[in-house]
């Protein structure tokens, strides 16, 4: 794409991908390559890793060393749950100077190709989200109905419960405008398992950010185990109470958006 072509909210914007790693040694080059050959400029990826086991860390390590100022790896001493991996890596993302902050799984159960759609996406809104529940999108085919009922519950549940709009409120593919990250009171963020996504979007709605969902389609993953369990999913439930009355003084922040 000729320089005079590229919008110019994008021009010389920076794109950081975090990913919250633990025990995907396998999942994690392949990733890393799919999502290097978007076609979005100045992109580069925070892996997250809590120390896994089977030696995700020295993979995320030698993928830093091919991918040279692209890929850059933080290490955390012990498992501390996926919302403290995100806290700290939209920190390190903000202090690198990224404009634009995505989280999703490392698994190949968010697609990377829906990358450039949801950055595309951030012209008129603060935050994009993918999208199982939108027109368009999907959950993988080959799920029991079982597993594809429980999902569309939880999802029925917390936005019953917290009035949110968006129609998948717990899925964990997201591009975020910096500005709207820095926002969020992060300090006052007490969910670190799955119910993480639930708190986020709700402060996000609570301050007033415009959001859009994307359709993806949401595939099982690739390789290793699922980290999601029933207590996992019990905890969320419960946790969704909790954040219905933690944050009903936020107010709505207006925040700006680049022609």
């Amino acid at each position: 794409m000729a320089v005079s072509a590229i919008p110019r909210w994008l021009i010389m914007s920076v794109t950081t991908i975090v990913f919250p790693t633990y025990n995907e040694r396998e999942n994690l080059p392949k990733i890393v390559a799919a999502v290097f050959a978007q076609p979005i400029d100045n992109l580069r990826i925070l892996v997250v890793d809590d120390n896994s086991p089977d030696g995700t860390g020295a993979v995320a390590d030698e993928l830093a060393s091919q991918y040279v100022g692209r890929l850059k790896v933080l290490h955390r001493a012990k498992k501390g749950g996926l919302g403290t991996a995100y806290v700290n890596g939209f920190r390190c993302a903000l202090d690198d100077g990224a404009d634009f902050v995505g989280q999703m799984d490392a698994d190949f159960s968010h697609p990377p190709e829906k990358l450039v759609e949801l950055q595309a996406a951030l012209k008129d809104c603060d935050m994009a989200l993918g999208s199982r529940y939108v027109t368009g999108g999907m959950l993988d085919t080959a799920w029991p109905l079982w597993r594809k009922g429980l999902s569309a519950f939880g999802n029925f549940y917390a936005r019953a419960i917290l009035g949110l709009a968006p129609r998948d409120v717990t899925g964990g593919f997201r591009l975020w405008r910096a500005a709207a990250l820095r926002a969020i009171p992060w300090e006052r963020v007490r969910s670190n398992g799955y119910a993480f996504q639930i708190e986020t979007l709700y402060i996000a709605s609570r301050l007033g950010f415009r959001m859009r969902e994307i359709p993806i389609y949401f595939s099982e993953r690739h390789a290793g185990v699922s980290k999601m369990s029933l207590q996992i999913q019990l905890e969320a439930a419960i946790q969704v109470w909790r954040i219905r009355f933690a944050f009903r003084d936020l107010q709505a922040v207006p925040q700006p958006v680049d022609a």
